[in-house]
């Protein structure tokens, strides 16, 4: 009686923890959704306040800097002192700021309101990523997997409805997008609730996990290191598919807009697909032999790409963009697993890298294209996955047991 009581209960806390992954990624997606829209209407803003590409780029580095530097300070901090409703409460930091974007009647007031998004969205992803892992039932990989493809999926979302929506009807138009923020609010709430139930049942876990002794300095400096080299690698090289890649096939082949906007999508499919594939492929094989293969691997085919033709073009960015997306689930779960009692310092730091390389990475590399040819930054960034060789030195570290 007591053995069928307990497996009810496991069935039921998997139950929970499906729908938390759910809910913890649904909020992702509106999240990035909300994000991305900002630089979607760059030209309204451009137009509308007579900027410069000076004032834009500022505008860049405050949403750049608070949405990718304070996420490493906000999830240690957490680390400490867990707060379960911190996520609605960053998402009313982005609710405010999306409201004072769409009203803004200065360029100051601009800054504050991407600021406020950026800062939002700060606080959202270290605590999120925390939720996702207590609700994996051991499947950390599978769990990141689901939490990381909603804030892709909102990511593309974001500029096709800004195209449809905000830029026809102006940029009071955002809005609309507040009742988004507002169901975000609504969702993230449950969560919270959640979160502080499993913070209660699970403190002698907690306790447990705190009391483990600290890694020595030198024996995770190296891994860290090689994790850095190979995000930096992974994400300068998306910068250039994710910023550049219609310019190369409208320069390249002459292809139209429109028939780069589809092949765009086609490489954006298959980078969500990978996202999907990176986190459970670690749970069966090992978090090492995924980094290893989906970047070392992928060299072959980004040394190809600038130079086959049109038809070869949208096959290989499918696969570039599956095999490249599919190692950010495991490099995440991997340091989470090197720093166990780290988890929300080091998912803010690893959102904030993917953040603040991938912003980094489309400015070098539009000096670049500005400088000499869209067509040599294609060549020069495919040498890039060749970093992945630094993958062999990472050392092989068994799953925590404990749970975050």
């Amino acid at each position: 009686m007591i053995t069928s009581f307990a497996k009810l209960e496991m069935q039921n806390t998997e139950r929970i923890g499906v729908k938390v992954l759910v809910a913890i990624s649904l909020s992702h997606f509106m999240n990035d959704l909300l994000q991305s829209l900002i630089p979607a209407i760059y030209p309204q803003l451009k137009e509308s306040f007579s900027l410069s590409f000076t004032q834009i780029g500022l505008i860049t580095l405050v949403f750049q800097v608070t949405a990718s530097l304070l996420q490493p300070a906000v999830g240690l901090y957490t680390d400490h002192h867990p707060k379960p409703y911190s996520l609605p409460i960053g998402m009313g930091f982005t609710l405010i700021g999306l409201l004072l974007l769409s009203s803004a009647p200065s360029y100051g007031l601009l800054l504050l309101a991407v600021g406020l998004v950026g800062t939002g969205s700060s606080i959202f992803h270290p605590e999120s990523s925390r939720v996702a892992r207590m609700a994996s039932a051991g499947q950390y990989g599978l769990a990141q997997s689901i939490f990381q493809v909603g804030g892709n999926a909102g990511t593309a979302a974001g500029p096709l409805l800004a195209a449809l929506i905000v830029i026809p009807q102006g940029r009071h138009s955002l809005v609309w997008f507040s009742l988004v923020a507002l169901l975000a609010i609504v969702i993230l709430v449950r969560v919270g609730t959640w979160y502080r139930h499993q913070l209660k049942v699970k403190r002698t876990e907690k306790m447990a996990a705190i009391a483990v002794p600290k890694t020595h300095v030198r024996a995770i400096f190296l891994p860290m290191l090689i994790l850095l080299i190979l995000m930096f690698s992974k994400f300068f090289y998306l910068a250039s598919l994710n910023s550049y890649y219609i310019f190369f096939l409208m320069d390249k082949f002459a292809i139209s807009v429109e028939s780069g906007q589809i092949r765009l999508f086609v490489f954006l499919f298959g980078a969500a697909l990978g996202t999907i594939l990176g986190g459970p492929a670690g749970d069966r094989i090992g978090r090492k032999r995924v980094i290893w293969c989906s970047i070392l691997g992928v060299a072959p085919l980004t040394l190809v790409l600038p130079y086959v033709n049109l038809f070869w073009t949208g096959p290989l960015t499918f696969i570039i963009g599956l095999m490249l997306a599919s190692a950010f689930p495991a490099i995440l779960v991997y340091a989470q697993e090197l720093l166990p009692g780290k988890i929300g310092m080091v998912s803010g730091l690893f959102f904030g890298l993917a953040f603040g390389l991938g912003g980094i990475g489309a400015a070098v590399l539009g000096k670049l294209a500005d400088i000499y040819s869209i067509d040599f930054v294609y060549q020069i960034c495919s040498f890039l996955p060749l970093l992945g060789l630094f993958a062999m030195f990472l050392p092989d570290i068994k799953r925590d047991a404990i749970k975050a």
